[in-house]
């Protein structure tokens, strides 16, 4: 695989099945992040799933994914480690910690399967409550990541549970207490039990970054949004109070400085 191209960028954002928005407004997301990436003038291209990786990674210095369902098969995982360990970044966002689901007897919900993509992101999604307002505490304030945004800020979003595949080698830099009122029911039933839970037993990790070789990667778990079409698919929840159209932490500047830190982190390491 040739050397990345200094300050070029692939995005990938979209849902599955092909052309699904699998509940995210992914054109909201891909326009948001293109405009970031065109403030700094970095060329980018685009893709709605991992089909045609390989193609891209090596004209490519940052890679950054917003996705709900696709995910790098053992192939293009393959791919995507050597081009980390050449010196590449991966940014992933939100559902980028999910992937293939499977059915589960005795439930109407579909558990997260375990694959090559969640070894080389470094976290796996198991589930995540209704959207509420999220304290973020920010653990590492001098990594690139994080710079200028205090010691914690406060959005609206998603309260992932993701479960990390090797603590040894994350660095922690965003991390959250959801409260007692975050519970969700696939723990106990989809998942024997909550792994997403720090030694502590109240915070979970929602920002991480872990080297891969010469490359890095980071993932935020932050990042939720949808529009009326999206909500309209959905069974009637009439105790659910969530605005039809949600840009949640997207609205944020505290998000927005995030974003425009990962572009930098990428592009510049």
């Amino acid at each position: 695989m040739t050397s990345q191209t200094s300050g070029r960028a692939h995005v990938i954002a979209g849902g599955f099945p092909p052309g699904s928005m699998a509940g995210h407004d992914h054109d909201y997301a891909r326009l948001r992040l293109l405009g970031l990436l065109a403030e700094r003038e970095i060329p980018a291209s685009v893709a709605n799933d991992f089909t045609d990786l390989e193609k891209w990674l090596p004209l490519s210095r940052l890679l950054i994914t917003y996705v709900a369902g696709p995910y790098p098969d053992a192939g293009q995982c393959r791919a995507l480690k050597q081009w980390l360990e050449a010196g590449g970044h991966w940014f992933a966002l939100h559902g980028t910690s999910g992937g293939r689901a499977e059915r589960v007897e005795g439930t109407r919900q579909r558990r997260t399967v375990k694959t090559e993509h969640h070894a080389l992101l470094g976290s796996y999604f198991l589930t995540h409550p209704p959207i509420c307002k999220i304290r973020v505490d920010v653990s590492a304030s001098d990594h690139p990541l994080t710079r200028g945004l205090g010691a914690s800020f406060e959005v609206e979003d998603e309260p992932y549970f993701i479960e990390l595949q090797d603590p040894g080698s994350t660095q922690i830099l965003l991390s959250a207490d959801y409260g007692s009122n975050a519970v969700s029911p696939a723990i106990g039933t989809l998942y024997p039990r909550d792994t997403s839970l720090q030694p502590d037993g109240r915070t979970r990790v929602i920002g991480y970054t872990r080297e891969v070789g010469n490359g890095s990667v980071a993932y935020v778990a932050l990042g939720h949004c949808h529009n009326p079409a999206i909500r309209a698919a959905r069974p009637a929840d009439p105790t659910d109070t969530t605005p039809l159209t949600f840009h949640g932490a997207w609205e944020a500047d505290e998000f927005n400085t995030l974003l425009r830190n990962a572009i930098g982190w990428g592009v510049e390491a």
